[in-house]
């Protein structure tokens, strides 16, 4: 090697490396990112993948454990002031929190509506139209109640608040127990509390989806889960959501390429058995799609759902462009 000997060449290589290293530390640095975790919930098997397979670090992101939250309102009440930067919540009540002035943003869609489900006896009512008179277990002081309402009134004519008996419940779980218990005549919940009450008990049915009732009043997709991303993160570092887009979108392709294996490796993190997060998902009732607000199709189904809102006063108005992180 003409002199320079092995040790000389490693040494030089490493010196050379190091300088080029020092002469671009703001490229190599990844930008660190605040997020939580609702616990337990349906929630905790994306983020679970994102962490097992570095999909932050792989988009130049620190993602570290997210501080865990088990009451919703603490969960969402912690991102509006600002404690943590990115938020898996339902698209609805970050649009309500945009339009009262919060610095927040839409990031992407990860599910649709049809994993939001009213249950019944199969012995009893046989789809919503029968409500009338009847009572229904369901979480009332939720968006989702607020939309459910919405809905079956648009499509069928009847205000369940007022042509049927609402009993009130504390948790989504708690009104699927009640209909098995055959307490109520029907319980409105969401997956994957909806597939644990049809195992459970075989001779419940599901009488009604949000996103098939959505769809029969001619307005597309329904979303409902999705990203929130806090402004100020956005502010300081350009670029940064399509970085935390990247890394959804890879988390949903791994998840939906295997669910099984998914599920298996991390369902036990959610507090759901492994059996009911397949079935949930194998019934297409809860589905994972990435639907980026980069892309004008997804935000064009925001948008149709926020007017949908608006028009039954569960948004002071529709959102605009405003509302997305592209």
């Amino acid at each position: 090697m003409n002199g320079l000997t092995r040790r000389d060449f490693a040494f030089g290589s490493a010196a050379a490396a190091a300088l080029l290293a020092a002469g671009r530390p703001a490229l190599a640095a990844d930008v660190a990112v605040r997020w939580a975790s609702l616990q337990p919930g349906f929630t905790v098997l994306p983020v679970q993948y994102i962490l097992a397979n570095k999909l932050g670090q792989k988009h130049g992101l620190t993602l570290p454990d997210p501080a865990p939250y088990t009451a919703v309102s603490t969960y969402y009440n912690d991102f509006v002031a600002g404690n943590y930067d990115v938020c898996i919540g339902s698209w609805d009540t970050f649009a309500a929190r945009h339009q009262a002035g919060v610095p927040i943003k839409y990031l992407c869609t990860i599910t649709d509506a049809n994993m939001i489900a009213l249950l019944a006896p199969k012995s009893g009512v046989a789809d919503v139209t029968q409500l009338r008179g009847k009572t229904i277990a369901a979480l009332q002081s939720t968006g989702t109640y607020r939309m459910v309402r919405a809905l079956i009134k648009e499509g069928s004519g009847l205000d369940i608040e007022k042509d049927a008996t609402i009993q009130n419940v504390d948790n989504p779980a708690a009104s699927v127990t009640l209909v098995m218990a055959d307490r109520a005549d029907a319980a409105l919940s969401w997956e994957p509390n909806i597939t644990t009450g049809l195992v459970k008990k075989p001779d419940l049915r599901v009488i009604f989806k949000a996103g098939d009732a959505y769809h029969k009043i001619g307005e597309g997709d329904l979303p409902y889960f999705g990203v929130g991303i806090r402004q100020e993160l956005l502010d300081k570092n350009p670029g940064i959501a399509a970085k935390i887009a990247a890394v959804f979108e890879d988390c949903l392709k791994g998840i939906n390429a295997d669910t099984a294996k998914a599920v298996d490796l991390f369902g036990a993190k959610t507090g759901v058995a492994n059996d009911i997060l397949k079935e949930a998902m194998g019934s297409k009732r809860l589905t994972f799609n990435f639907r980026p607000m980069s892309d004008p199709a997804s935000r064009k189904s925001v948008l149709k759902a926020s007017e949908f809102l608006a028009r039954n006063g569960l948004l002071t108005k529709p959102v605009d462009d405003s509302f997305f992180a592209i």
